[in-house]
């Protein structure tokens, strides 16, 4: 069974044989007591085990003698008795304390009679066990008698933590049987539609008002009063129970709310009412509120906390009095003056009840409980079933109706899927019946197939983890068992997979800019919302995350340019007087989402260049960022117009730091990708920046599909002829213009056997030309076949001129 555990349903982390602890021990009636010639406290008592122990001395009855000082041992009580040479199970994990047969005060005791305490039952060391169960007789083994022999099984419950189920027993219990093909039906009561409660005393009635002001957080809120209850100890085999997973028992009403906690994995809270009532205006009142600024409470594990402003908090109409999926308050516990109750059970928002917990370190079974998720379809029943065990064990009636707040319940949906869908993902060759089969025993309900092979599966009301075809899937695999499945290895080509082409471009591209002189750097995709205000970015257009790992990384970046100049002021201050920084990455804006409604992810580089006053260069730093960005495209580069980036808010953020009269816009030929230029004078002041600092920010798709392609072509044997050119155009004629216009021609003019080049030689201009300027190129030409003649490079650039003058007002002097 260990081993089907394991493979199954979850790790086993250890075997523990309960019956060891309980070896030895004997159920005994006390038939004789008298007190201690020798002791005021002490008791001489005569027992019969019906002879069941050998090795022990006895009188000519049979009987043996123990001294024992409980102040409850008495003639004719039944016993538990740890006889010579057995341990104190109390003491076995501890300092192991073997009985012997040993005289006090001239009396021999033969062993001792046990305690709850002594027997690792409870903590009551107030007497001996008295043993009023009518089946155990004299000579009967303690363990057997009371389903001590038996084996514990724990499970690492990280392995539950899709499964709310699965954190009671009942679950378990179920599940085993799955994982062994067997049929498992749950217990006729614990059904969504319970039958009515039973007994309700009008004559002593409680009235009990509920509100519930967040409805969204608190689905469901199940409620009733009980009165005349009777608070003492719990029944033997309540508390052997609750003993068994490692809870200690307090009394009747608590010990049932835990044991059904457990049982079902649906946490309970009991009140007591008249506390409840003194707390309230008048009648007793529940409401469950948000706390107010200010308030606290004193919980039941002895600390008093001011609860986080969006906690679940359970309160009077004056006061809190508990913290709702997490821990009770003292001021409302039931204790041994408790005569009326009011008994919750409620289903809680798992992800409000988590935070709440994280936030004051409060990690109860409850909180275990509810933040997997638990069925707000069981409550009702899991109340009525507690409701009718205190009223056969403690002779409480039931004193209200029951208060049955729901909001939004959700029934789990049929869904369909066929066994070839299933067949063929766990490589099986399952039929209908056997897939049928195998859900059922957990519970499932399935019917026959349809007209189109079609199975509609229902998954029952506790699980709330089955949602789609593929969960299905996963649960037929598990009940098979996973061992079962074939061990074939996977088809697979032997065609190589190509290279991705973004990634080989991302490599070409660091390595390029590593042999500029910058250095990459790696930042987090979050920021500070501090430096989104900074360089003007906003906030409500980037994703905010609700569990940030620290407070600097709160939100998705918008660009990436701010979190590199976050990286100026420390590498100046370092003593770095010249550097440039770049790194490629993703950015999100929430303005921005595929057909899909997905958010998109924008791949972009940006980089910084930055010097101190002594590295400082002449010019302007633009010119420097420019230089970076002409080595990496041909993109061209336009003046900024802000009417460019309407309706591109992505573009608008990117351009946020940049100061747009030394700046420029980086155009494709259809629309803005990106941006150059120096960063704003306010932001510099807040970031610390070098006054010397610039860089750019541009979208990868464009920078891929413009990107400078290396290329080698060997070195011509011919000379080179060069020629200068003089171009007189309008002022109004930029020199980028021009220069943009002319490479073009250039390029166009020459013929595949030739290279040329050039470069600006002059701008000239004066009154004379009045609105005209002229500007001097030298051309360079180069020929792969044969030696050029400068005839031939003149007739190159006549047709470059012919070339411009179609697009432009120009004349060569």
């Amino acid at each position: 069974l260990v081993q089907k555990i394991g493979t199954q349903l979850g790790a086993v982390e250890e075997v523990i044989d309960l019956g060891k602890k309980y070896q030895g021990i004997i159920v005994a009636k006390v038939v004789s007591c008298e007190k201690h010639p020798n002791a005021d406290k002490l008791h001489v008592c005569k027992i019969d085990d019906g002879g069941k122990v050998k090795n022990v001395k006895r009188d000519e009855d049979g009987r043996v003698q123990i001294v024992c000082g409980a102040p409850n041992v008495r003639e004719g009580l039944m016993v538990a008795w740890l006889p010579p040479g057995s341990t104190v199970p109390a003491t076995i994990d501890k300092d192991p304390l073997v009985l012997e047969a040993r005289e006090i005060r001239g009396q021999v005791s033969n062993g001792m009679l046990a305690s709850l305490s002594e027997l690792a039952i409870s903590d009551d060391h107030s007497g001996i066990l008295e043993i009023d169960d009518e089946k155990a007789k004299p000579g009967d083994d303690f363990a057997i008698t009371f389903s001590l022999d038996d084996y514990i099984i724990d499970i690492e419950n990280k392995m539950f933590t899709h499964r709310p189920d699965l954190f009671g027993i009942l679950g378990i219990a179920r599940e085993i049987a799955g994982i062994q093909q067997k049929f498992f039906k749950s217990p006729d009561w614990y059904t969504p539609a319970p039958k009515s409660l039973q007994g309700l005393t009008l004559q002593q009635g409680l009235t009990l008002q509920v509100v519930n002001e967040l409805p969204d957080l608190v689905p469901r809120f199940t409620a009733i009063t009980m009165s005349g209850i009777k608070v003492g100890p719990s029944p033997l085999r309540l508390q052997i129970l609750l003993s068994k997973i490692g809870i200690k028992s307090i009394n009747n009403i608590v010990d049932y709310t835990n044991y059904y906690m457990y049982l079902t994995a649906q946490p309970l809270h009991a009140y007591d009412y008249d506390k409840v009532k003194a707390c309230s205006n008048a009648d007793a009142t529940i409401v469950i509120r948000k706390p107010n600024q200010g308030e606290k409470i004193n919980l039941l594990n002895g600390k008093e906390i001011e609860p986080r402003s969006e906690a679940i908090m359970i309160a009077t109409d004056n006061k809190l009095i508990g913290i709702g999926g997490v821990m009770g308050g003292t001021e409302t516990q039931v204790d041994e003056s408790t005569t009326n109750i009011i008994l919750e059970c409620a289903s809680f928002d798992m992800y409000s009840i988590r935070r709440t917990a994280m936030e004051h370190g409060l990690f109860t079974d409850a909180v275990t409980r509810f933040i997997k998720g638990q069925s707000s379809l069981q409550t009702k029943a899991v109340l009525a079933k507690i409701v009718d065990d205190i009223q056969s064990l403690t002779g409480g009636k039931v004193a209200s109706e029951l208060i049955d707040y729901k909001h939004d319940l959700t029934e789990n949906q049929s869904i369909e899927v066929t066994s070839e869908f299933i067949n063929q993902r766990l490589g099986l060759s399952l039929s209908d019946e056997e897939i049928t089969g195998l859900l059922k025993n957990v519970e499932f309900d399935v019917q026959l197939p349809t007209a189109n092979y079609q199975l509609p599966i229902r998954a029952p009301f506790w699980r709330t983890d089955i949602e789609i075809s593929e969960d299905i899937v996963e649960e037929v695999g598990r009940l098979y068992g996973y061992d079962h499945l074939p061990l074939d290895l996977p088809k697979r080509g032997i065609v190589p997979v190509g290279p991705d082409s973004l990634l080989k471009f991302k490599h070409r591209l660091r390595s390029k800019l590593s042999r500029l002189g910058a250095n990459e750097v790696l930042t987090y995709s979050f920021v500070h919302g501090n430096l989104l205000d900074k360089v003007g970015q906003a906030r409500d257009l980037a994703f905010k995350i609700g569990n940030a790992l620290s407070p600097d990384l709160q939100y998705y970046r918008l660009s990436l340019t701010p979190s590199l100049l976050d990286k100026i002021h420390m590498n100046i201050k370092a003593g770095h007087g010249e550097f440039a920084l770049f790194e490629i990455g993703k950015v999100h804006v929430k303005s921005e989402n595929d057909d899909t409604g997905l958010p998109r992810e924008f791949e972009r580089l940006a980089l910084v260049y930055a010097a101190d006053d002594k590295a400082r260069k002449q010019g302007a730093a633009y010119y420097q960022a420019r230089q970076y960005l002409a080595q990496l495209s041909r993109l061209e580069i336009i003046p900024f117009d802000e009417q460019l980036l309407n309706g591109y808010s992505a573009l608008l953020q990117m351009a946020a730091p940049y100061d747009t009269a030394r700046s420029a816009l980086v155009w494709n030929g259809k629309m803005p990708v990106g941006i150059v230029g120096e960063f704003r004078a306010d932001i510099s002041r807040k970031l610390k920046l070098s006054a010397y600092s610039a860089g750019f920010e541009v979208f990868m798709s464009a920078l891929q599909n413009s990107f400078v392609q290396p290329s080698y072509r060997p070195l011509s044997k011919f000379p080179a002829v060069s020629q200068d050119i003089c171009l007189q155009v309008l002022n109004s004629t930029t020199y980028a213009e021009l220069s943009r216009a002319f490479d073009k021609a250039l390029e166009a003019s020459i013929s595949e056997h030739q290279t040329v080049g050039w470069q600006p030689i002059d701008i000239y201009a004066s009154e004379k030309l009045q609105e005209q300027k002229r500007i001097t190129y030298r051309v360079t030409l180069t020929s792969h076949e044969q030696t050029l003649t400068d005839a031939a490079v003149s007739s190159l650039l006549d047709k470059v001129v012919t070339c411009l003058a179609g697009n432009m007002q120009i004349k060569r002097i």
